[in-house]
């Protein structure tokens, strides 16, 4: 008999079954052991045969059991249909997506918002949501084109941002809404945009990152009060937009 939580986190792959069962996968011992520190409630857990067999991966189980979660264990063919990361390490749990939502978000100045635009790689989206975390934005906000926030690729690049930091996704109407209320600025990074270093901040600010290729959208651009850009060698024509929206974010905390 297949294991419902092999069929659910294999049905869990498809974007549309996230978003209609409100679960995401997380994959890795990482992953699993920053879900198992936070406040989010988990379903069930998926483990290849032998995880157990060094102390790391015990405590981990011991952790599983004292939440009283299930934890079904498969073949080995059988957890790597399930899972979506390169090297899912053996184990895997299933979690309900938190419910979040910009109205739910607490106003301190200074305020940051990082806002996603068509950003379209798991690892540089994962990689971006940490440095969020780290920075002390007060969330980040993916628009239409961005890869799903809680596509397993992305939460397990996070390590561990998703569940503390607010992840939140929808369009620029339901952003501007919020926006204008609160009297928010928007900044877009774009390379010809005014040295960030140079710029006075306002208290609130919404700051948008392009596409890898593209860059912004027209849609983002003319909300934009400020093209904003780092002050790079003119030998490199760009960065990765994970590594500048790294560095955008310590500038803008500074």
């Amino acid at each position: 008999m297949t294991s419902k939580t092999l069929t659910l986190a294999r049905d869990l792959q498809r974007r549309k079954s996230r978003e209609r069962h409100g679960l995401f996968v997380a994959e890795g011992v990482r992953s699993v052991e920053e879900l198992f520190g936070s406040k989010l409630s988990v379903r069930g857990v998926l483990v290849a045969p032998g995880f157990a067999d060094t102390p790391r991966h015990s405590a981990l189980l011991d952790r599983v059991r004292q939440a009283n979660i299930a934890i079904d264990e498969v073949g080995a063919s059988e957890f790597a249909s399930a899972a979506e990361t390169d090297s899912p390490q053996g184990v895997l749990a299933i979690a309900e997506v938190p419910e979040r939502r910009l109205e739910d978000l607490t106003i301190r100045e200074p305020f940051r918002l990082l806002v996603l635009d068509a950003v379209q790689d798991p690892g540089n989206v994962g990689t971006i949501l940490r440095t969020a975390a780290a920075m002390g934005i007060a969330a980040t906000f993916s628009l239409p084109g961005t890869v799903d926030l809680w596509n397993a690729k992305v939460v397990r690049s996070g390590m561990g941002a998703h569940f503390h930091h607010p992840c939140l996704s929808g369009t620029w109407n339901e952003l501007d809404a919020f926006r204008l209320d609160r009297g928010i600025e928007v900044w877009a990074a774009d390379a010809g945009g005014q040295s960030v270093a140079e710029l006075d901040r306002p208290p609130r600010l919404a700051i948008v990152v392009g596409n890898e290729g593209a860059g912004l959208s027209s849609s983002s651009r003319s909300r934009a009060t400020r093209l904003v850009a780092l002050p790079i060698d003119t030998a490199v024509e760009s960065l990765n937009v994970a590594v500048a929206a790294g560095i955008l974010l310590y500038e803008l905390r500074r």
